[in-house]
């Protein structure tokens, strides 16, 4: 069942940030487009940006507007109790 949020305003921001970045990853810069993608739809995060979102948050260069991007695009990934089912 998919979750019934969105990207935030703040995030959103954030996300465009690291895209209009010249020292962002293309990692960082896949987990910003998936998150900005969601802003104002219920559209969930594939199981592949997840997984990226989850290493940019452990990266410690990354920069706090990517962190942002990734924490909200990990927020409306499906739980993995709904993905076993």
């Amino acid at each position: 069942m998919a979750k019934s949020e969105s990207t935030g305003k703040k995030p959103a921001s954030n996300a465009s940030k690291v895209l209009a970045s010249k020292t962002a990853t293309k990692m960082e810069k896949s987990v910003a487009a998936s998150a900005l993608a969601q802003r104002k739809t219920t559209k969930v995060t594939s199981a592949a940006v997840a997984s990226k979102a989850a290493k940019v948050l452990d990266d410690p260069k990354a920069s706090k507007a990517a962190k942002s991007a990734a924490a909200s695009a990990l927020t409306q990934a499906p739980s993995k109790k709904a993905v076993k089912k």
